[in-house]
């Protein structure tokens, strides 16, 4: 496997780590304390990082709906299928973790579902933050539920002109 660089974005809700190779997108992540940015020797922002960065600069200004930047993260057969169809909820939409395990084909597969979102390493790019509770209430997420609120709510606003969602 190529070797993963770092480089970090203050995004409107906090600062993204964002790693990757020459290739792909590896790891997009919230950074809880500031202590932990740090830059290695031999670090380079690859063009790849660069247009992940543009990328994100336009969803949050809200002229972006969908990621084209290649990515890419190791894990299950189970978990790529599910990592995949988080692809394919569109922009401004949310589904539930049940709804989800429907589209699988297999409705008790919801905790493994649960489980696979919860270790997606590309978050906002790979959406898990539109999977929701089946009772429409917000649960989960590895960047906290405020994120999760505000990009859902960020996400609807350019949808529908409307800023409440939850």
């Amino acid at each position: 496997m190529a070797a993963t660089n770092y480089t970090y974005y203050q995004s409107p809700i906090g600062i993204l780590k964002i790693g990757g190779t020459e290739h792909y997108i590896c790891e997009l992540s919230f950074v809880e304390d500031k202590s932990a940015i740090t830059y290695l020797a031999g670090n380079a922002i690859t063009p790849v990082m660069q247009q992940c960065t543009e990328q994100l600069i336009e969803f949050f200004n809200g002229e972006r709906k969908y990621f084209d930047v290649p990515v890419y993260q190791p894990g299950t057969a189970f978990q790529q299928k599910v990592w995949s169809e988080l692809l394919n909820i569109p922009f401004g939409k949310t589904i539930s973790y049940l709804d989800l395990a429907r589209q699988l084909g297999n409705a008790d597969a919801i905790r493994a579902v649960a489980a696979s979102n919860a270790k997606n390493k590309i978050g906002i790019i790979v959406p898990c933050h539109r999977v929701i509770g089946t009772n429409k209430s917000l649960v989960g997420y590895a960047g906290g539920l405020a994120r999760k609120k505000w990009l859902l709510q960020h996400e609807f606003h350019k949808v529908h002109g409307i800023q409440t969602l939850f």
